[in-house]
């Protein structure tokens, strides 16, 4: 990474800098005061591998290197580490979903909480990378240059329903991904034609389309929720259908919950380049919700992300990163069977599970 101090101001090694910090987030640090205080506690282990020429960094040194670090080159270490730890990533469902940090907005300054965007590779449970959305902007643009950056080949990506955009599927496309989008009220004249299509489907009311359907049943906290998906070929008669990239295939999920006797049901509908291919339809769709449940909600309870008043230049970027690297990190340590929480805790008493966390 680029240094972003001038030379005469660089008392310590960028790489000691950002090593102790994100030993720090590994360990329960929520910033520049927890990391200072994580050096000068573990100096002497730190001296193993790190240099040190100055001793330990001061908080306000932490502070100002993640305010002037560049994200965007943060951001692709982080991007090449992943691939030296995956290689590919083929048969891969991919998650891209935004995220705003909320506790990042300057209300003096007029500066509004910052939101990014991230992939994540649902079975490997990894970030695969990270956009900051431009002040002037929003997701949607977003999304396209992230995936840009990222070797996706022979996945399945999954977005929610701001992102059922044309660009966005053709972006996947030229990438050489399959992509999941979630239909709904922007499009509003396709995803009524496609409920349509769909409704005769479930009533054998078409013919030679090929479709397919299953279910599943889950059950737990007295909450019972079934689960009916229905995927078939995309008819050349949808509208727009020759503006969506490869599209072949339509879906819907009906998900009926009943909770104490009383049953809800809601359906959500899909455009697919996926052939019909119920069992792998399913999975994608089911799946997208793992950046949630096992990425976003972390970061938010375990890492405090919300929280966070960091603020300043690229700081709150930044520091989202060290997160992610955290979090990809904590979840490839597979050997000790403790819960997010209780691996950072073990990390911050014992240096070996530290170096086993380091190292992978």
């Amino acid at each position: 990474m680029p240094d972003p101090r001038l030379e005469r101001c660089r008392e310590h090694k960028l790489l000691d800098i950002v090593v102790i910090a994100l030993c720090a987030v590994i360990c329960g640090g929520d910033g520049p005061t927890a990391m200072a205080t994580f050096g000068q506690s573990k100096e002497t282990w730190l001296r193993q591998f790190l240099e040190l020429p100055n001793g330990i960094p001061s908080h306000d040194t932490f502070g100002r290197v993640l305010a002037a670090l560049d994200p965007t080159a943060f951001s692709a270490c982080l991007q090449r580490w992943v691939q030296v730890c995956v290689a590919r990533l083929p048969g891969e469902v991919i998650n891209v979903d935004g995220k705003t940090s909320c506790g990042s907005y300057d209300r003096a300054a007029g500066q509004a909480a910052i939101a990014t965007v991230s992939a994540w590779a649902r079975s490997r449970r990894l970030t695969l990378g990270q956009r900051k959305v431009a002040p002037d902007s929003n997701e949607i643009t977003a999304v396209p240059e992230l995936l840009r950056t990222l070797d996706v080949r022979e996945c399945t990506v999954t977005l929610d329903a701001l992102h059922c955009q044309k660009t966005t599927a053709a972006t996947i496309r030229q990438c050489q991904a399959d992509y999941v989008l979630t239909l709904k009220g922007n499009q509003a004249t396709l995803q009524a034609a496609v409920a349509d299509y769909l409704g005769a489907v479930r009533a054998d009311r078409t013919l030679g389309f090929a479709h397919a359907h299953t279910q599943t049943v889950d059950g737990e906290h007295g909450r019972i929720e079934t689960r009916t998906y229905w995927q078939a070929d995309a008819p050349d008669f949808l509208p727009g259908f020759a503006d969506w990239p490869d599209l072949r295939s339509v879906g819907l999920v009906e998900a009926v919950r009943e909770v104490n006797g009383v049953a809800t049901t809601s359906v959500r509908y899909y455009l697919s380049s996926l052939p019909v291919d119920i069992a792998r339809f399913a999975a994608a769709v089911r799946g997208h919700w793992s950046i949630e449940n096992s990425c976003h909600w972390l970061l938010d309870v375990v890492f405090g992300e919300d929280d966070s008043r960091l603020r300043v230049g690229h700081a709150a970027e930044n520091m989202a990163l060290l997160r992610r690297f955290a979090l990809n990190l904590l979840n490839r340590e597979q050997a000790t069977k403790l819960s997010g929480p209780s691996k950072r805790f073990k990390a911050a008493l014992d240096e070996r599970y530290l170096v086993k966390i380091l190292t992978g």
